[in-house]
């Protein structure tokens, strides 16, 4: 007797998705609600729990397909026959990948059974290796393309000269030159989309200024400790940024509207997009009502996002709406950059990275820590003017945090 494994509901006005990775593979034993498969969506990674306990069966879809909310993908058998049933579907997959693959690539495909991703299973084809062989980096043991190349590198001469019978690519001495070619995820194809579609739509204009962020750091030091121990997570830059922005919103309200048809849309709240990094790209979380949040619930929130990104276990709820996006290019190396707006937002903060610099503070030339700002937005909506004003506010926020507190 056999389960079937449907693509569960995924959203609101979502119908499709593609079927990114199988995490287990035919035969391997199955518990209720265990991740068997993972979905990409427009936005974010889904796992396909388990309808039932029992045995993996045969794979109705392979990893790549677009599949719709309903769809069947796969099967779990959970009667007497289950002992039996997955044997005949790991040779249903094997004898699948055989019949596409190439003679040489033998080795491969008696191995089809691993969870090889499309890439990872092209270069093994490619390159004649067996994957039973490689001992993956990646998540779960899985293998990585990198793992691949380390292996074809350090294979025997009888390893190579078998690969290069088999196919032109193979036969290619390490270190040439070589292409791939890698579907997009769709979630990179929703980037791509969105991000022409902000340049294709708005009108949008950079405004950069620099703050000097000795008051902050020093706040920190002084404080981290405490700050830690009382709340149970680290005091960092982004709850002085918000707490900034939030304040400028107020007296530059058109920072944290939108446009929607031939009407302006202001918000009496500040809902944040914070752009974070997850495995397929950056994704953009939101911290909503942060105007209203303590330093402690907006570090907590942004540490939350972090870790589920790296996971890759953000749901749809955690990345509908916004008002306004603050983008941390500094903890990458980024000196100063233009960020582009998240449609349907209207601006979007730019952070950078921390470094001395010199500066004249009365009359004398000093060293300070200086980050370099930039704020983009729409000018269909926002002036010069306006933005100048957001972000000199910000500026001397963080250069005197006691702003925050007196509502300056």
């Amino acid at each position: 007797m056999s389960t079937e494994v449907k693509v569960p509901v995924l959203g609101e006005s979502i119908t499709e998705a593609t079927l990114g990775q199988w995490l287990k593979k035919p035969g391997e034993p199955v518990a209720v609600d265990e991740p068997i498969a993972s979905l990409e969506t427009d936005k974010v990674a889904v796992e396909v729990p388990s309808p039932v306990a029992g045995i993996m069966g045969a794979y109705a879809v392979e990893e790549g397909a677009t599949v719709n909310v309903g769809a069947v993908i796969g099967s779990i058998d959970t009667g007497t026959g289950a002992a039996t049933a997955p044997a005949a579907a790991a040779a249903a997959v094997a004898a699948a990948v055989t019949s596409t693959a190439a003679p040489a690539s033998a080795a491969a495909s008696e191995n089809s059974d691993l969870p090889l991703s499309p890439a990872v299973r092209r270069l093994v084809l490619e390159l004649g290796i067996d994957p039973s062989k490689i001992k993956g980096t990646g998540k779960d043991g899985r293998l990585t393309k990198e793992d691949v190349v380390a292996a074809a590198k350090g294979a025997p001469a009888a390893a190579a000269t078998s690969a290069s019978t088999a196919t032109p690519v193979a036969s290619a001495p390490t270190g040439t030159r070589q292409e791939e070619r890698v579907k997009m995820t769709r979630l990179r194809q929703t980037i791509a989309k969105r991000l022409k579609s902000a340049q294709d739509t708005a009108a949008l204009l950079t405004t950069f200024n620099d703050v000097d962020m000795s008051a902050v750091i020093e706040a920190r030091a002084t404080y981290k400790d405490l700050f830690e121990k009382k709340h149970g997570v680290r005091l960092g830059f982004m709850g002085f940024f918000t707490k900034a922005v939030a304040l400028a919103a107020r007296d530059v309200p058109a920072v944290n509207a939108q446009i929607d048809g031939d009407e302006i849309v202001y918000h009496n709240y500040l809902d944040v997009s914070v752009a974070v990094s997850a495995p397929n790209g950056l994704v953009v979380p939101v911290v909503r009502n942060a105007d209203a949040m303590s330093f402690a619930q907006i570090e907590k929130a942004i540490g939350d996002f972090g870790a589920k990104a790296k996971a890759g276990t953000l749901t749809m709820e955690d990345m509908s709406g916004g008002t306004f996006t603050i983008s941390n290019g500094g903890v990458f190396g980024s000196l100063m950059s233009t960020p582009i707006i998240n449609p349907p937002q209207s601006a979007v903060l730019g952070l950078h990275r921390i470094e001395d610099r010199a500066v004249v503070r009365d009359g004398q030339v000093v060293v300070r820590p200086m980050m370099y700002l930039a704020l983009s937005y729409d000018h269909r909506l926002i002036d010069g003017r306006e933005a100048v004003t957001f972000l000199k506010i910000v500026k001397e926020a963080i250069e005197d945090p006691t702003r925050l507190l007196i509502d300056l």
